[in-house]
C-alpha cells in the first residue's frame, strides 16, 4: 500500500485543524495563564513562573555541557583523514591486519577498527567505496556568479574524487533571464570538473506546488535519477546532498559521508546529517545577525550531540535510491529541510534515523543591502524556520488514528511529537516569560502588596544570573568557532564580536518568540505560508 506523504492541500480535517491550532493556542494560553494565576493568587502565580523559569536553568546546564562537548566532537571529526579511512574500507581484511595493533586516540578509531573487522567477515554486505558516487543538488533562486562559484568551488576542492561527482544545479524559471544566462557560463567553465554538472530549470507554475525549495529539489532530482538511469550508474550506491546557493562543505564532508554510507547496512534508511555554522560571512554581519548567526550555529553543534532528537536541517545528504521510491522532497511546505524527516520516518514505517556527521557546511549569515533591510530579512529568514511547526498537525494526524490507520506504533511516536509540541512552544514563550515574567505577579496585585509578589522581581534575577552560564560559555566557544579576522577589519572589531552578546535578551525576543508566534498564529487562523522567501544573498567586497 502506497503512504500518503504529502500535506493536505486544501479543506483540512478537523483532527488536523485542531492540531494546526494547538501550538498556538498552548503557546498564547501559557502567557495569558500566568496573567490569570498571578491575579488570582500571587503565590500560585510565582510557582507556575518558577516551574518555567526552573526548566530554563535545567536547559542552560545542558546547553553549557552540550555546547563545550559537541566543539570538541567537532574538532577531533574534523582533523580525521575521513578519504585515508574511505580508502581502507577498500580493502578490509589487509586494512585490519595492518591497523589491528594500532594503538591511537583518534576520533572513533576503535569503532573504525570494527567496521574494518566487520567488512572484512562479510565483504558482499557493503559496497565498495570505489563505487559510490555523490550527486550534490545546489538550488538557486536569482543569485549571482559571485554567490554560486564559492560555493561550487569549495565541493571542488573536497577530498572526495571529482570523477564521482554529479553536480546538479536547480535554478528556477522565475529567477529570470539573468539566472538562465549565469548557470549555462557555470556549466560551460565547470563541465570538464566534475563526473558531469547539469543545469536543471524548474518551471514555474506547476500544479501542487508550493512556490519554494521542496519543488525546486524534487523537480531537479527526478531529472538527476533519468540522468542516472540513462549512464546506468549504480543507483543504490549514489548518495544525494541538496545544497543552497551560499554553502560551502568542509573539504572533507563527501568523505565522511560516503565512509557512514559505507559501513552501515541500513544506509538507505539514513539521511546524513552536517552542521551548519553560519560563519562564511560572520565578520561583515551587523551585530544583531551576528548573534542570532552564531546562536544557530550552537543550537546545531548541541543537536549533533543529541542523536535522538536529530532532525533534517538546512542542508543534508540522503541515498538516491530511497529519495526515488519516496518521491524525493515535499512540494507543499516552505520548510522541506525539517519536513523531510517525518516524511522518510513514515515512508519508512520508523525504520529510519538521522545519522550525524560531525562535519560543518558553512552558510552565510544573512546580509542584505542596508542595516534595516538586513534587520527584517534576518526576521522573514528566521520566521520560515519556525513554521515547522505545521509538523505538529502532520505528525499528530498519523499518531492520533485508529490503531489500524497507524503507520508506527503510538509509543513510539508520541515522545518524538512531543519533543516537536514542546520545541515550538519553547521558542515563542520563553524569552518573554524570562524577560517580564518576575513583575506580572506584583503588578496584577498592586493593591494587595504582597511581599512574594514584590520580591519575586529580584528572585527570578538570581535565578537567571545562574542560568546565563549557557550564555557565558557559548559566548567563549564562539571565538573558537570564527573563521579567522579579515585583513580589513581592525582588532577593535573582536572587541564588538564580544559586546554583541548584550543584544542576547533583545534578540531572543525579537527573533525568536515573536518569529515563533507570528509563525504559529498563522497555523492558528488557517492564513499558511505557502510562498518560500528567498532570503537575499549579498557579498561584501
Amino acid at each position: 500500500m502506497r503512504k500518503n506523504l504529502e500535506i493536505p492541500n486544501g479543506k483540512r480535517t478537523k483532527l488536523y485543524r485542531f492540531l494546526e491550532i494547538l501550538p498556538g493556542l498552548i503557546s498564547y494560553g501559557a502567557i495569558i495563564l500566568l496573567f490569570l494565576l498571578s491575579w488570582l493568587d500571587p503565590i500560585i502565580g510565582a510557582v507556575y513562573l518558577f516551574t518555567l523559569i526552573a526548566a530554563t536553568l535545567v536547559k542552560a546546564i545542558g546547553v553549557a555541557y552540550r555546547t563545550v562537548q559537541g566543539y570538541e566532537v567537532l574538532k577531533r571529526a574534523g582533523r580525521v583523514d575521513w578519504k585515508k579511512r574511505l580508502e581502507e574500507l577498500e580493502t578490509p581484511h589487509e586494512s585490519f591486519e595492518k591497523l589491528r595493533d594500532t594503538e591511537s586516540k583518534s576520533y572513533h578509531f576503535d569503532e573504525h577498527l570494527n567496521n574494518l573487522k566487520l567488512m572484512a567477515a562479510m565483504e558482499k554486505e557493503y559496497p565498495k567505496p570505489s563505487k559510490v558516487y555523490h550527486a550534490v543538488i545546489m538550488t538557486a533562486y536569482n543569485e549571482g556568479p559571485e554567490v554560486l562559484t564559492p560555493s561550487i568551488e569549495a565541493v571542488k576542492n573536497t577530498t572526495f574524487d571529482n570523477d564521482r561527482i554529479i553536480f546538479v544545479l536547480a535554478y528556477e524559471e522565475r529567477g529570470g533571464e539573468e539566472i538562465e544566462k549565469t548557470a549555462k557560463d557555470l556549466q560551460k567553465s565547470y563541465k570538464d570538473t566534475f563526473y558531469d554538472f547539469l543545469i536543471v530549470k524548474h518551471p514555474k507554475n506547476l500544479p501542487n506546488e508550493i512556490i519554494g525549495k521542496g519543488p525546486n529539489l524534487t523537480y531537479a532530482g527526478e531529472r538527476l535519477a533519468e540522468y542516472v538511469e540513462n549512464k546506468k550508474l549504480p543507483v543504490e550506491n549514489i548518495i544525494v546532498t541538496s545544497l543552497d546557493s551560499d554553502n560551502h562543505m568542509a573539504p572533507n564532508y563527501l568523505d565522511s559521508v560516503a565512509y557512514e554510507f559505507t559501513v552501515h547496512p541500513n544506509r538507505q534508511r539514513l539521511s546524513y546529517q552536517p552542521v551548519a555554522l553560519f560563519m562564511n560571512n560572520i565578520w561583515d554581519a551587523p551585530a544583531p545577525t551576528r548573534v542570532i548567526a552564531v546562536s544557530n550555529s550552537f543550537f546545531n553543534v548541541i543537536s549533533t550531540m543529541r542523536p535522538h532528537a536529530l532532525r533534517n536541517f538546512a542542508s543534508h545528504s540522503q541515498p538516491l535510491q530511497a529519495l526515488k521510491a519516496m518521491n524525493f522532497w515535499s512540494k507543499r511546505t516552505i520548510v522541506e529541510d525539517g519536513h523531510q524527516y517525518w516524511r522518510s520516518l513514515f515512508f519508512f514505517s520508523g525504520d529510519y534515523d538521522v545519522l550525524p556527521i560531525r562535519i560543518p557546511i558553512y552558510q552565510d549569515a544573512v546580509i542584505d543591502e542596508t542595516f534595516w533591510k538586513t534587520v527584517k530579512a534576518q526576521f522573514v529568514q528566521v520566521r520560515r524556520w519556525y513554521y515547522g511547526a505545521s509538523d505538529v498537525a502532520y505528525v499528530g494526524s498519523k499518531l492520533f488514528v485508529s490503531e489500524e490507520k497507524r503507520i508506527i506504533s503510538f509509543w513510539k511516536l508520541f515522545p518524538k511529537f512531543w519533543r516537536l509540541l514542546d520545541g515550538h512552544i519553547t521558542l515563542a514563550i520563553l524569552a518573554p516569560i524570562v524577560a517580564f515574567g518576575g513583575w506580572i505577579p506584583m503588578i496584577m496585585n498592586l493593591s494587595s502588596r504582597t511581599m512574594v509578589a514584590y520580591n519575586l522581581p529580584n528572585i527570578v534575577s538570581i535565578v537567571e544570573t545562574f542560568a546565563s552560564i549557557g550564555l557565558i560559555v557559548s559566548v567563549l566557544v564562539s571565538f573558537k568557532l570564527l573563521p579567522k579576522r579579515p585583513a580589513k577589519y581592525k582588532k577593535t572589531r573582536s572587541v564588538f564580536m564580544l559586546l554583541q552578546w548584550i543584544l542576547m535578551p533583545i534578540t531572543s525576543i525579537l527573533y525568536q518568540s515573536l518569529a515563533a508566534f507570528y509563525a504559529q498564529t498563522r497555523l492558528l487562523l488557517g492564513r499558511y505560508m505557502e510562498k518560500f522567501d528567498v532570503t537575499k544573498k549579498v557579498v561584501k567586497k
